[in-house]
C-alpha cells in the first residue's frame, strides 16, 4: 500500500466473495463494483448526514461538501488502513444549537473548529502513548452517561419540531419503526431515510412543503462557505462533544479490527487526529463538525467489503452532489413534522445508545459509585441545568458530563482510601461466577490443617 493507501490489490477474480473471506482495506473488487459500494456508501450515510443541518439551519450542501472532503483526508492521514466515511456528529447538534442562540452560527462554527482541535491534539497524544490513558479517564460507566445525556438532553427540541405537525411527524415515526423490521439488508438498515422520505411525501400532500428556494436555485454553483468567529462562551458547551468523538472514533477502529480480523490499535491516533482535523476543516468553512459512522459499518458488514477504495469513491461522490445548489435546496426543504418524527428516534436512539455500552461492558450498578456517576449525570444532562460565569455559560451536557468524570474519580479515590466498596464495577459473566462460587464453597467445606 503507498504512503496515501490508494494502491489496493484485487481481491480474487474482482468479481466475487469466497465464503468466509472479505475484502480486506488494502484490497478492492473490479471498479464498476468498487464504484457500486461506493455509492452505496452515500446512501447510507446520506439521511443521517443530512439531519443535523436541516435541524441545526446550517447549509446541507456545504456540511456534505466537508464530509466528502473529511473521507478524503482520514483516508490520507490514516494512510488507507482504515475503511470509514465521516458523517455529521449528532454530538454537535445540542452545542451548536445553544451557541447559535447566543452568538450566531458564525460562533457555532468557532466551538467546531475548537472541537475538533482539541480532537486532534488527543489523537497526537494517542499515537504517541497509546489509548490505555483514556480507558482510564473514561470508563464505561462514564462513557455511556456523557453519550446517554448527549441524546436525552434533546427531547424537548424532538418534541418542538412533532408538535408543528403531529400528523406527518407521527406517520414519520411510524414507517421508521415498522421499517426497521420489515425490510431485508440495506433498507432495514435505512430505516431513518426510508422514514424520512415517507414522511416527506406525506407533507407534500399536506402542503408543507415550500419549494420557493430550490426552484430559484442553479443546478450547478458553489456551496455556501461561511467563516466562524471565536468566543469563550462556546468553550463549555462544547468540550463534552471531543469526549464522545473520541469514544465512536476509538469504538469504530476497534470494529474494523474485529471484522478484518487486523489488529488496528496502533493506528487509532491517527483516526483521532484525522477526524478532529476534518472537523476543522468543516468549522473553517461552513460545515457540521464530523465522526465516523456507524450506518456504513452495517454496508461494510453485509457486503463483506472493507475496502478503502469505495470511501474514496464515497467522498469524491459526495463532493460533487454538493456542487448542486439545487440539490441543497431540496434538502433544506424537508418540514419541521418530519424532522419531529425522526428526530424522536434519532435522539432516543442517541440516549439508549449510552445504556448499550453499559450492558456490553456488564456495568454493575449495585457498586455506588457507577449508580451514583450515572444517576446525577444523568438528570443534569435531562434537566438541562445551567450554570453562568462570567462570559462562559455551561449547560446540562456540559455540566452533565463534567458530573460524570468528577463524581467517578472522586468517589473511586475516597472509596479506595476508605476501603469502603466492595462491589467490583463490572459484574462477572455468568459462567465465571458460577464457577468462583463453587470454588468458594468448596474452599470452606475442606477441612482445615492441624497446626
Amino acid at each position: 500500500m503507498s504512503m496515501l493507501g490508494t494502491k489496493w490489490k484485487l481481491h480474487g477474480n474482482g468479481k466475487s466473495i469466497r465464503p468466509g473471506e472479505v475484502v480486506k482495506p488494502d484490497e478492492r473488487l473490479a471498479w464498476p463494483l468498487t464504484i457500486g459500494v461506493g455509492m452505496q456508501h452515500v446512501v447510507a450515510m446520506f439521511g443521517a448526514t443530512f439531519l443535523v443541518p436541516i435541524i441545526t439551519g446550517m447549509p446541507p450542501a456545504t456540511t456534505l461538501f466537508f464530509s466528502g472532503v473529511g473521507t478524503l483526508l482520514f483516508l490520507v492521514i490514516t494512510k488507507g488502513r482504515v475503511p470509514s466515511y465521516l458523517g455529521s456528529s449528532f454530538a454537535f447538534i445540542a452545542p451548536i444549537m445553544a451557541s447559535q442562540q447566543q452568538y450566531g452560527v458564525a460562533g457555532a462554527l468557532g466551538g467546531v473548529v475548537l472541537a475538533g482541535v482539541a480532537l486532534a491534539i488527543i489523537g497526537a497524544v494517542v499515537q504517541k502513548f497509546g489509548a490505555d490513558w483514556i480507558n482510564r479517564l473514561m470508563p464505561p460507566i462514564v462513557t455511556g452517561a456523557i453519550v446517554g445525556l448527549i441524546g436525552l438532553n434533546l427531547a424537548p427540541a424532538a418534541k418542538n419540531n412533532f408538535d408543528a405537525a403531529p400528523i406527518t411527524a407521527l406517520i414519520t415515526l411510524a414507517t421508521i419503526i415498522v421499517g426497521s423490521v420489515f425490510f431485508r439488508g440495506i433498507l432495514g438498515r435505512l430505516s431513518i431515510l426510508v422514514g424520512v422520505v415517507v414522511g416527506y411525501l406525506v407533507a407534500m400532500i399536506r402542503g408543507e412543503v415550500d419549494f420557493t428556494k430550490m426552484d430559484a436555485a442553479a443546478w450547478v454553483g458553489l456551496p455556501f462557505f461561511q467563516t466562524p468567529e471565536f468566543h469563550v462562551g462556546v468553550v463549555g458547551l462544547f468540550v463534552p462533544v471531543v469526549l464522545v468523538l473520541v469514544a465512536e472514533n476509538i469504538g469504530h477502529v476497534k470494529s474494523v479490527s474485529a471484522m478484518t480480523g487486523r489488529n488496528l490499535d496502533d493506528v487509532s491516533g491517527r483516526a483521532l487526529l484525522a477526524d478532529g482535523a476534518a472537523t476543522v476543516l468543516a468549522g473553517l468553512g461552513g460545515g457540521s463538525g464530523t465522526t465516523t459512522y456507524a450506518e456504513n459499518i452495517g454496508v461494510m458488514a453485509a457486503t463483506k467489503v472493507y475496502s478503502t477504495a469505495a470511501y474514496w469513491v464515497a467522498g469524491v461522490f459526495a463532493v460533487v452532489l454538493s456542487f448542486s445548489p439545487k440539490f441543497g435546496e431540496l434538502i433544506a426543504t424537508v418540514p419541521a413534522g418530519v424532522l419531529g418524527g425522526a428526530a424522536t428516534m434519532l435522539y432516543g436512539m442517541i440516549g439508549v445508545l449510552g445504556v448499550k455500552i453499559w450492558v456490553q461492558n456488564k456495568v454493575n450498578f449495585a457498586n455506588p459509585i457507577n449508580l451514583t456517576t450515572a444517576a446525577v449525570a444523568l438528570i443534569v444532562g435531562i434537566a438541562d441545568y445551567t450554570w453562568t460565569i462570567g462570559d462562559l455559560k455551561f449547560t446540562g451536557i456540559a455540566l452533565g458530563s463534567a458530573a460524570a468524570l468528577v463524581i467517578y474519580h472522586g468517589m473511586k479515590a475516597i472509596a479506595k482510601a476508605r476501603g469502603t466498596v466492595t462491589e467490583p464495577e463490572t459484574e462477572e459473566p455468568a459462567v465465571v461466577a458460577a464457577v468462583r462460587s463453587a470454588a468458594n464453597a468448596a474452599a470452606k467445606r475442606a477441612p482445615k490443617k492441624r497446626r
